[in-house]
């Protein structure tokens, strides 16, 4: 692709989203002149690539500084934001200074988050190099940790200033690391824009996965501009961005269960599932479109169901999810494609038939190593 897409998120913080390839030199100018230090937070697996981007800004005129963190969820830790904090304190970053975040979601969870709470918040950039981080965690502003308790259970709200998705960034990146990154965009087809579900079911799942091809460039532009507007209406999801957890409540607790070894777009990808068999029985939605939501993660390899077995740690790991009001479980479901509703659902039994619906006999394959 080379024509590059821009679309700004307005806002307290307006976020410019830049999408295209060869996209380095945008960064100063996201950064902004008014910035002396620049921290470049980036995963042990993007060393070259983080060290890329901080001579890029050195050259730039900035004094940059490389903080290696670790892999994957592992990243999202308190000792990892205290680390960051360490290195911000003994350079001397004030308010007018800036992170970059190099990777992918994780990444740009943990280094939003050390922006966030470093002097209750200076500007940072996402430069997100895996397709979940491109089309959901890189864009819209929510920053997180984990905890023993939970994931993304301490975070806070902070946009991004800018986020540069550059999709030769997706050219070393495994098949099934980008297949399962894909589990948003359905979630977008199915939500907002039924026009990235037409383009998976039109093209080959050969197509889909080259990081080369057009239409993978149109999905993830068209999933990232889902996000954006969804966004620039409710920034701290008091209403409807909450439509953007279809699929995720469920997910969180398979996350969990699997002490995070899964991909969260395959998490997702279930977890999506359970959600329109579970509209099917709260809001007749059509089994024609229960049956497309199986097809299309099918044709991408992905879950469309999980263990039996584990419905009751399942079930109490939902009861604490950042959805829950007291006892009572909330869902985003569907009323039909592109008519997403949240409902309150006491009764567990009603949860529990939709279950079976995707519950599995055996532990299902798990899809290679978690995302950098």
């Amino acid at each position: 692709m080379t024509v590059r897409t821009r679309m700004e998120i307005p806002g307290e913080t307006p976020t410019e989203v830049v999408i295209g390839t060869g996209l380095l030199g945008e960064l100063p100018g996201l950064i902004g002149p008014r910035a002396h230090r620049v921290l470049v937070i980036h995963p042990r697996a993007l060393r070259t690539t983080g060290e890329v981007v901080r001579e890029e800004l050195a050259a730039a005129g900035y004094e940059s500084i490389s903080a290696e963190i670790p892999d994957a969820e592992e990243a999202k830790h308190v000792q990892v934001a205290s680390f960051c904090w360490e290195i911000l304190g003994k350079s001397d970053f004030t308010r007018t200074d800036a992170i970059v975040a190099v990777g992918g979601g994780a990444v740009t969870d943990v280094a939003g988050f050390v922006a966030a709470t470093w002097l209750r918040g200076i500007r940072y950039v996402n430069i997100p190099t895996t397709v979940l981080g491109m089309i959901d965690a890189a864009v819209g502003g929510k920053t997180a940790i984990n905890t023993a308790e939970g994931k993304n259970l301490v975070g806070a709200f902070h946009a991004p200033a800018g986020v540069l998705v550059d999709t030769e960034t997706l050219a070393t990146l495994p098949e099934n690391e980008l297949l399962t990154g894909l589990a948003e965009a359905v979630k977008c087809g199915f939500i907002a824009d039924p026009a990235i579900l037409d383009l998976l079911e039109r093209h080959s799942r050969e197509e889909v996965a080259d990081p080369s091809s057009e239409v993978l460039a149109e999905i993830i532009e068209r999933a990232v501009r889902v996000k954006a507007e969804v966004v620039a209406g409710d920034f701290r999801e008091t209403g409807r961005r909450e439509m953007l957890n279809y699929g995720h409540t469920l997910a969180h607790a398979i996350e969990r269960n699997e002490r995070y070894q899964w991909r969260h777009g395959a998490a997702v990808a279930a977890g999506m599932v359970f959600a329109a068999e579970l509209s099917a029985v709260m809001r007749s939605l059509p089994a024609e479109v229960v049956d497309r939501h199986r097809e299309i993660l099918a044709k991408l390899g992905l879950p469309t169901g999980y263990r039996g077995d584990r419905w009751p740690q399942l079930l109490e790991t939902m009861r604490r999810d950042k959805k829950a009001r007291g006892t009572i479980l909330r869902f985003v479901l569907l009323d039909g494609v592109g008519k997403p509703v949240v409902v309150e659902i006491p009764d567990d039994g009603i949860l529990f038939a939709a279950y079976q619906e995707i519950a599995e006999a055996s532990p299902v394959q798990t899809l290679g190593p978690v995302s950098l």
